[in-house]
């Protein structure tokens, strides 16, 4: 026997061996890695599909037309002639100067940038009257004939608001919030509001039913308040610069349109549903270094409600958030609750939230009365200061419930930290025939939170390199 040869080819092979074992080990990470990176390739891609409109070199002040800066004499009239008079001939800037200007609803049509200078304030009326007659619109996710929003758009293309000023849409406790039936608001007891028996509900079951939508005939006498910002089945738009102020309800809210840039914008409305930012059933849309102080979610994103949303089935998806700034809210990044359309392939990055009002850090909800799938959501680089309830929400079971159960599933965060988590750092709430799937947290590291986690009906959820209230977390189902 050659003792020598044996005992070399014997190294060999534990070599071989220890190399196999490194080599797995290395391939597990390189796999990650590649997944990573596979993932986030998706969104060079999205990017270059969304380009900001660009508009001629035509400038059309709004004084000109009649406009008055005084913040009390009605320039309605002059805003609508500016604006047409920029459409006709092609297209460029209908300019705000300084001053106070006082309006009723703005219609913006195509190739027409609206802009607003920093020392300029549109002051949007708030007589319910001046919004009608009814245009048709999407509430809460169902679509309807209501009261125009305050700016509004419709199959129009190439336009914008930018600018440095501020559109102030004057709600309050005396004006639009009372509607909502909340006493916080304003609301008084024995006075008309959305949620008596003929108004709100109505509205739903016409969804329900299929009832054509020119027939859903609303606005005078039914108490649903209207959006400040809504361009409807429209594509290239831009949002830049501006600051919106005191909401009637969902702030910033495109619906069925394509190609939208909406960045360096501030948010600040303490309203009921002051939703800071809603794409619903939109696609292509990048919302960058805005920031957002809401009374409801600061980003949600939406694709109708129930029947009403299934008829239309249109996901928003291609939905890309950078850079933002987020204090008070019910949430940070928001997906749902009007999710029937579905939503697929959102990103967010590089932001930071913060609030002793700020509820949750990512939220989805959702319902069986809702349905869709909501899948391949994408967060990294997310720094969260404080939140009141939990930094990780996936709820089934919002609001009422149905026969369509719906699915949610391939969530990733990545690199967040958390110095104060709440109540529950994950709440992870599926059905048994649903269960909330593939979701992975890595790199993250919550601190001050009341329960790590609490999972109902998951299937592969893992947790890599994640620490909670100082403790490493091995999560692997």
């Amino acid at each position: 026997m050659n003792v020598k040869k044996y005992w070399v080819a014997g190294l060999m092979l534990l070599t071989l061996f220890g190399a196999a074992s490194c080599g797995n080990q290395d391939k597990q990470q390189q796999d990650r890695a590649n997944q990573e990176v596979d993932v986030w390739d998706e969104l060079e891609d999205i990017l270059s599909q969304i380009k900001a409109p660009t508009f001629a070199d035509r400038d059309f002040n709004v004084t000109d037309y009649g406009a008055v800066g005084d913040g009390t004499t009605n320039s309605s009239e002059a805003f609508k002639k500016a604006i047409a008079a920029c459409n006709e001939a092609g297209g460029g800037r209908v300019v705000v100067p300084a001053g106070k200007y006082l309006t009723g609803p703005i219609y913006l049509k195509s190739n027409v940038n609206l802009h607003v200078v920093k020392e300029a304030t549109i002051l949007f009326s708030t007589n319910p009257k001046d919004y009608l007659p009814v245009v048709y619109t999407r509430w809460e996710g169902v679509e309807l004939m209501n009261y125009s929003p305050l700016i509004y758009a419709y199959e129009e293309k190439n336009i914008a608001i930018t600018g440095e000023g501020v559109l102030d849409g004057q709600a309050n406790e005396t004006n639009w919030w009372p509607w909502k039936g909340n006493k916080r608001d304003g609301w008084k007891e024995g006075t008309p509001n959305q949620n008596d028996p003929d108004k709100r509900a109505v509205l739903f079951q016409m969804g329900e039913d299929d009832v054509p939508v020119r027939d859903r005939v609303f606005g005078e006498g039914f108490y649903l308040r209207p959006q400040f910002v809504q361009p409807y089945k429209s594509e290239n738009i831009l949002i830049e610069g501006v600051t919106f102020i005191n909401s009637p309800m969902w702030i910033l809210n495109p619906v069925l349109c394509n190609n939208v840039t909406i960045q360096k914008v501030t948010v600040e409305s303490q309203g009921p549903n002051s939703d800071g930012c809603d794409p619903e059933s939109c696609k292509n849309v990048l919302i960058k270094d805005c920031f957002f102080n809401t009374g409801d979610d600061c980003i949600a994103i939406k694709s109708g409600r129930n029947a009403d949303g299934r008829r239309i089935n249109v996901p928003s998806e291609n939905i890309v958030i950078q850079n933002c700034a987020m204090e008070n809210g019910h949430g940070g990044v928001v997906i749902g609750s009007e999710i029937s359309g579905g939503a697929r392939n959102i990103f967010a990055e590089n932001c930071k939230m913060s609030s002793p009002e700020l509820d949750r850090a990512l939220r989805i909800k959702t319902s069986s009365m809702r349905g869709g799938t909501v899948e391949n959501v994408y967060l990294r680089n997310i720094e969260v200061g404080q939140v009141a309830q939990q930094v990780v929400r996936v709820n089934m079971f919002y609001e009422d419930s149905g026969s369509h159960v719906p699915a949610v599933r391939n969530i990733e965060v990545r690199n967040m930290t958390v110095e104060n988590g709440g109540k529950v750092g994950v709440l992870l709430e599926g059905y048994p025939q649903s269960p909330v799937e593939n979701l992975r947290l890595i790199d993250v590291n919550i601190k001050k939170v009341q329960e790590p986690y609490k999972f109902s009906n998951i299937k592969n959820v893992q947790f890599e390199n994640v620490t909670i209230n100082g403790e490493p977390v091995v999560l692997q189902e």
